[in-house]
């Protein structure tokens, strides 16, 4: 057992180390920030059969997993080439780094401009979510960052193993293993440490449960990004088109119903409600609904209460409220979403550019599936988390939400009277 001051000199050493590294990236030039990754990708797709072994291990090693964790932990051919897929998605996007945002002439004659730069360190703490650990390295180095990441015991096999793959991409480009760095040890009290080194990490990201994340933002002296739950909305309007609404809402529902952008509840107009919810009931036959009474009075399914609207079920269960207008719908949102992804099913563009409007959750969308709110979806590569906090990155992030700028500033001689 590691005591408490060995902790905490082996998680400032690695913080420390990711800080030296951290320079050492953000002075590489682009070409060799992107080579690292395309090596990366390589070196997953030359890894798979270990990182599958890994993986096994892994699933074996912890049959109790809700089914959701589980899902999330599997990986397969197809994912393991996902992973790599996205890494090379992320080398091919435009450079960040040094990147002039907007520049003015002052009346004096300074030349005024705003130029992207890194961040610097990012620590990832996370479950049982293989992938952030790839998807993790390759947004920080596009970024110019180093990273720690903390993955949680459930995944610790696979993601030693594409830790190894990634060591390879760096190695190949030349920059310091120390960029991206796991968390040897995997109780909790090692995050603690962690997220108390304001001297030596920028920015905290938890990706979890609710647990863990109230666990960081509790302990944390450095920035923490947000996300708590994912309570995502499909609001079928008056105007909508009944078939396209049944096939959206199956598809957020059903297609990976372990996931945060999985939809939850689902709010009908009243007006609407006697020709959909019959219809939504025969199309989704594997799911358990619970609504309202007066869903209840039109289709025979069980009582929704309180709680099931507040609720991440990450299920095959489904909520359902009728409400008179969109502006019950809105309200609704408003008292039970977590600001994560909302959707609206109408024909009519003034239903929909007054949900636009009026819903202020980190992704809203028309006439599309909830799942559509992640990284790689909505053309970031691949994400870094989902930020449901108000700070300089909302939404899904990718390489851009870590970075900042800075103000550079070019005179001829100026001085300030």
């Amino acid at each position: 057992m590691t005591s408490s001051l060995e902790r905490q000199k082996l998680i400032r050493s690695v913080a420390e180390a990711a800080r030296a590294a951290s320079r050492i990236v953000a002075r590489a030039t682009e070409d060799q920030r992107n080579q690292a990754n395309l090596a990366i990708a390589d070196a997953i797709d030359a890894a798979t059969t270990d990182i599958l072994a890994a993986n096994a291990r892994d699933l074996a090693g912890h049959p109790d997993l809700a089914p959701a964790l589980r899902d999330r932990l599997m990986l397969d051919e197809a994912r393991v080439a996902k992973l790599a897929g996205a890494v090379r998605e992320i080398a091919a996007q435009p450079a960040l780094v040094g990147r002039v945002e907007g520049t003015e002439v002052r009346p004096n004659g300074l030349q005024v401009s705003r130029v992207r730069i890194p961040l610097g360190v990012i620590a990832m703490i996370y479950e049982a979510r293989p992938n952030v650990t790839t998807d993790a390295a390759a947004l920080c180095l596009k970024a110019g960052n180093a990273c720690i990441l903390r993955g949680g015991r459930e995944a610790a096999e696979t993601n030693r193993a594409l830790l190894r793959a990634v060591q390879v991409g760096l190695a190949k480009a030349e920059l310091p293993a120390e960029a991206v760095q796991l968390v040897p040890v995997t109780d909790r009290e090692a995050i603690a440490e962690l997220v108390k080194l304001d001297d030596l990490i920028d920015l905290c990201i938890p990706r979890g449960g609710e647990g863990l994340i109230r666990f960081v933002g509790e302990h944390a002296r450095v920035p923490v990004i947000k996300h708590y739950k994912g309570v995502c909305h499909v609001y079928v309007h008056a105007a909508a088109d009944v078939e396209t609404a049944i096939a959206i809402v199956r598809n957020a529902k059903v297609q990976r119903p372990g996931v945060c952008n999985a939809t939850e509840t689902v709010l009908v107009d009243r007006a609407i409600a006697g020709d959909f919810l019959p219809r939504l009931l025969a199309a989704l036959p594997e799911v358990e609904l619970r609504g309202d009474d007066d869903a209840r009075g039109i289709i025979a399914i069980g009582a929704a209460s309180e709680a099931d609207w507040a609720a991440e079920y990450l299920d095959l269960i489904l909520a359902v409220k009728v409400v008179d207008d969109m502006a019950g719908a809105v309200a609704h949102i408003e008292r039970y979403g977590t600001c994560h992804t909302e959707a609206i099913v109408t024909t009519e563009r003034a239903a929909a550019d007054q949900f636009l409007h009026d819903v202020d959750s980190s992704t809203v969308l028309v006439n599309a599936s909830t799942r559509f709110a992640d990284g790689g979806e909505l053309g970031l590569g691949a994400e870094i988390g989902i930020s449901t906090t108000r700070l300089h990155a909302y939404g899904p992030m990718g390489a851009e939400g870590l970075t900042t700028t800075k103000f550079v500033v070019r005179g001829t001689g100026q001085i300030r009277s």
